[in-house]
């Protein structure tokens, strides 16, 4: 058998299950997932035994980014957080990475980092009257901000309150910067929309390096190579090898707000 048949193999013989009610609320209440994290979460979401059945339904081609974050394993550092900050050069205020924290249910509190969800069905993609917002070829959603009129629908529109406006020109020094990384793509102007890019910058230099993104940490969003317990991981989920493969591998995960159909491309391990 091939490498590809083998591949092809191993995602169809994934599956998706929906949790019942009864499943749900009692995780819900396990999870302590009320306030911010409940808003999150939503009415109901998919609790998946293999999210890389997504990828294998996915009409984009090559890779199929995402990233996976382990409830368990993340400890609040913020490390994450700060990462992002130095190296995407956001302003205080204008973090494009979030920590929410729940302290309700368990001996140790639970932390919910919240990037961008990378949404395969993405409404903020919709609802962008310019084409500012779309989908690169590699699925992920990005911004031209060139094109950009801040009209902020695309803020309106998503789900998971990813997306930040400059009001204002962005000329302070980065506080970040030195300590949690150094800044890798320009400040984005004022009048327009930003949000979290999985670090594209880096994934569009992968191939011609010979990198792999994930593995190599030139190639990894700075978010996963920062952080000191491994919660967050990074990879291509058609390849059953791949780090994010690998985290989801015997592991109960959710996405946020699946009953919205948006698709996201982050995947949490749960706690317990």
């Amino acid at each position: 058998m091939s490498k590809q048949q083998a591949t092809t193999e191993h995602l169809e013989n994934t599956s998706f299950r929906r949790m019942n009610r009864r499943e749900f609320v009692k995780l819900l209440g396990v999870l302590g997932l009320t306030g911010a994290a409940g808003e999150l979460i939503g009415q109901q979401f998919f609790a998946m035994d293999a999210p890389r059945a997504m990828a294998s339904e996915s009409d984009v081609k090559g890779p199929y980014w995402a990233m996976v974050i382990d409830l368990k394993a993340c400890i609040g550092c913020s490390r994450c957080v700060y990462a992002c900050q130095a190296t995407n050069d956001t302003a205080d205020g204008h973090l494009w990475n979030v920590l929410i924290e729940d302290k309700d249910h368990f001996g140790v509190p639970v932390f919910l980092t919240r990037p961008c969800m990378h949404c395969e069905n993405a409404p903020c993609v919709e609802v962008c009257p310019v084409h500012a917002t779309y989908h690169r070829d590699d699925g992920l959603v990005t911004m031209d901000y060139d094109r950009c009129i801040g009209c902020r629908y695309c803020m309106v529109a998503c789900p998971y309150g990813a997306r930040v406006f400059n009001w204002k020109e962005n000329t302070d020094p980065n506080p970040k910067e030195g300590t949690w990384g150094s800044p890798e793509i320009p400040r984005r102007a004022r009048g327009v929309v930003e949000k979290c890019t999985f670090c594209s910058q880096r994934l569009d230099k992968a191939s011609e390096r010979g990198l792999v993104p994930g593995i190599d940490r030139e190639a990894t969003p700075a978010c996963c190579n920062i952080c000191p317990t491994s919660a967050r991981v990074f990879g291509d989920l058609r390849d059953p090898n791949s780090p994010a493969s690998l985290a989801l591998k015997g592991r109960q995960s959710i996405v946020l707000r699946a009953n919205l159909g948006t698709k996201p491309r982050v995947f949490y391990l749960l706690p317990n």
